[in-house]
């Protein structure tokens, strides 16, 4: 064993790897702390946290704004559209394909007007049936804004976690009120459930070879399509409907490629 003080080594003739690295450990751990912590109330909380300021002040319609940008630079497609239109942005980002899969808990008025051959999982189809599945159609648990990320839970609404990585394009339903700023928040409504099973989703599934070229659909569906759920809009006082009332504003959809 090296009888060298524990001071910061100099690398010298004889001086081992080993004894140079455990030579300057020793000298670090001599070092009182500065910030050493002995009560928990010691502990900075000035760290992001799920109450945060900008978290529960921010427009909820810039947050989704913030979404839709983030998930469309992550080369996703965003469907904007509203709840009376949610059947028919479905029906857009499932275009083309000729059977769709859904979790047992997925609305059946999402599906109203796909023109795909449409299985709800009944838990069975391995990885080699849903190989064959065009795409798979699920909602989500939370969305994170400044992350783009869609966090899944394994419950009836967003499947289990084959049904989102196996077929090649994933169709995902995002609520209004499931989209949150920053990673706290998300966190603790994830907080909600600790013990479930979650898949965190950043856009496509995506890698790259040695020589840094992007391939997708390696690792699971090459193509993602996020249907982002607006309010709708509010009414225009001067334009009475049919049964007298006032009129909803036109809804329009956005498509971010």
């Amino acid at each position: 064993m090296s009888t060298r003080p524990a001071a910061r080594p100099v690398r010298t003739p004889g001086l081992s790897a080993k004894e140079e690295i455990m030579a300057r450990l020793r000298a670090a751990l001599d070092v009182p702390r500065r910030d050493a912590v002995t009560e928990a109330a010691d502990v900075p909380r000035d760290y992001q946290r799920a109450d945060d300021r900008q978290e529960v002040s921010t427009d909820p319609a810039k947050v989704r704004d913030v979404l839709a940008q983030r998930i469309a630079d992550y080369r996703a497609t965003v469907h904007r559209t509203t709840p009376s239109q949610l059947p028919a942005a479905i029906a857009e980002a499932l275009d083309g394909a000729g059977s769709v899969i859904v979790p047992p808990g997925v609305p059946e008025g999402w599906t109203a007007q796909v023109a795909a051959t449409v299985q709800v999982d009944d838990g069975t189809p391995g990885p080699r049936e849903l190989d064959v599945i065009d795409a798979v159609l699920t909602g989500c648990h939370t969305a994170i804004a400044v992350t783009g990320t869609l966090v899944l839970r394994s419950d009836d609404l967003s499947g289990r976690r084959a049904l989102t990585l196996v077929p090649d394009r994933h169709v995902v339903v995002v609520q209004a009120d499931q989209v949150v700023l920053g990673v706290p928040k998300g966190i603790e409504r994830m907080g909600e459930d600790p013990a479930s099973p979650w898949t965190l989703i950043s856009g496509p599934s995506a890698t790259s070879d040695i020589e840094l070229e992007r391939v997708e659909g390696v690792h699971g569906p090459r193509q993602l399509h996020v249907v982002l759920v607006d309010p709708e809009p509010e009414p225009e006082p001067d334009s009475p409907a049919p049964d007298g009332t006032s009129a909803s504003a036109p809804t329009s959809q956005e498509t971010y490629r």
